[in-house]
């Protein structure tokens, strides 16, 4: 895994964390979550590009 990858997969992880944070605290915003999804699909596109 590169350096790029592992940045992109903590930030990704972070996100999630902090978008779970602000739904229990909140509550959902959809924006929010699909925000959090295309962030997944492109850590998950930039692994199987094979930089991971």
């Amino acid at each position: 895994m590169s350096g790029a990858t592992k940045t992109m997969g903590a930030v990704t992880v972070g996100a999630l964390v902090l978008t779970t944070a602000y739904t229990v605290a909140l509550g959902s915003s959809g924006w929010l979550w699909f925000a959090w999804i295309v962030l997944g699909l492109a850590t998950l596109g930039l692994m199987a590009a094979g930089d991971g």
